[in-house]
């Protein structure tokens, strides 16, 4: 028999046996359901953490020397912390030794931030934001731009004047209603000019990245931010390619081992931290959590499969008498065997489909009626209907086979 003559015949069966084809495509949609929106959900996840939350706080062919990571998912024993703790600080005269040795393609930055009390005139009363002291090419590597007003120029970072660009949220605390363009603030009761607010950064799981002013790290901003003022947060360095990266950081570990006179014997007293290293603990329960959103859908699709299987062996005996007559007039076993099992393939694959537009629905439904966010992985689609074409196959190789051994004497006697 031909493939499509077969395709047609099993969609005629599902159309006129239209009971027992929604039972036995129940348990193939369930299960492939649920592995879309599982899955859905774990690469949407992973997506947020890499672009938005990870993608924010550290760019692009990024690394930051820093005293410890700034980012620890995962279990960190206690030892570590203690480890951590007896590290020294990064001090300001660390910074010249470490980004002498960088290529001229390179661009860095230095920072301090802490959480800081702001007034203005118009804020009526003190305002809390996240202070930022920066050096370099600050403005370049986040790709900041402005709304209103600029930025803070070169000249104005290496002079430490009292300039500073604002965030939107910023903006609005403390001088609601007004352009802040030309006003002041004041942080630690010393004036500062505001010469522009920034771009929206967005938010994290409801963190706003908006309250922020950035200042200059030669300017009194800086004493606000550590507890000495020569204490830097971290040293950015961003380099145009990913093996160029790999490259600069081990320029800048020799150069800090150097400035910090550590023995070959001794390890590291700073860290050196890129978005990867940031995410390899979540790309771990990324796998883990894929595993289990492949496996226990799978409980359903094996019910769908045994599901499948009994209707197809209570068809076969129902059409007892059909398979006789084809059989009569010449259909040959293989006929009979590719019958029964691509109408169960196409029971499967029917389900499947339908699973995935469930699935896909459910994920999408989630995510807007929760914080969970949700992306469609074109892989998980392909397996969700490959794997309900395969339990079909499967589980209709037993009756399919019973069905192309029938006598077609006995199976016309058959009523």
């Amino acid at each position: 028999m031909p493939f499509f003559d077969a395709i047609r015949l099993a969609l005629r069966t599902i159309r006129t046996q239209k009971l027992k084809s929604a039972f036995t495509l129940l348990g193939v949609c369930i299960g492939v359901m649920f592995l879309i929106s599982v899955v859905s959900i774990v690469e949407g996840m992973g997506r947020y953490m890499e672009e938005d939350l990870i993608g924010k706080l550290i760019a692009v062919n990024t690394f930051e020397l820093r005293h410890r990571p700034n980012i620890n998912m995962g279990d960190v024993d206690e030892s570590t912390w203690e480890e951590y703790r007896k590290r020294p600080r990064l001090d300001i005269t660390d910074v010249a030794p470490a980004t002498a040795t960088l290529p001229t393609d390179s661009r860095w930055y230095l920072y301090s931030e802490d959480m800081v009390m702001a007034t203005s005139s118009t804020s009526g009363k003190p305002r809390q934001v996240r202070g930022v002291a920066v050096q370099g090419d600050y403005f370049e590597i986040k790709k900041m731009g402005v709304t209103r007003g600029r930025l803070l120029s070169e000249q104005e970072l290496d002079r430490g004047e009292k300039s500073v660009v604002i965030g939107p949220d910023a903006a609005d605390r403390l001088f609601p209603g007004l352009d802040p363009i030309g006003r002041e603030l004041k942080m630690g009761g010393v004036p500062y000019r505001v010469v522009g607010v920034a771009e929206s950064q967005g938010q994290v799981f409801g963190m706003s990245f908006d309250n922020f002013v950035v200042a200059s790290f030669r300017s009194p901003a800086r004493r606000l931010l550590n507890s000495r003022p020569n204490i830097v947060d971290a040293v950015v360095i961003q380099s145009p390619t990913v093996p160029a990266m790999t490259e600069n950081m081990e320029l800048v570990r020799a150069a800090m081992r150097a400035q910090r006179q550590l023995r070959p014997a001794q390890k590291d007293n700073f860290s050196l931290q890129t978005a990867d290293s940031a995410l390899e603990f979540w790309n771990k329960i990324k796998g883990y959590l894929v595993l289990a959103g492949v496996a226990l859908p799978a409980i359903g699709l094996v019910v769908g499969a045994i599901v499948i299987m009994n209707i197809m062996l209570v068809a076969v005996a129902e059409r007892t008498r059909e398979i006789g007559i084809r059989k009569a007039l010449g259909a040959k076993r293989r006929d009979i065997l590719l019958q029964f099992l691509i109408e169960a393939s196409t029971l499967g694959t029917i389900g499947s489909a339908i699973g995935v537009g469930l699935g896909i629905g459910l994920a999408q439904l989630i995510a807007a009626v929760s914080p969970l966010p949700a992306s469609v992985a074109p892989w998980s689609i392909i397996v969700g209907i490959a794997l309900g074409a395969g339990v079909g196959i499967i589980s209709g190789v037993y009756p399919a086979s019973r069905a192309s051994r029938l006598d077609p004497i006995l199976a016309l006697r058959q009523e």
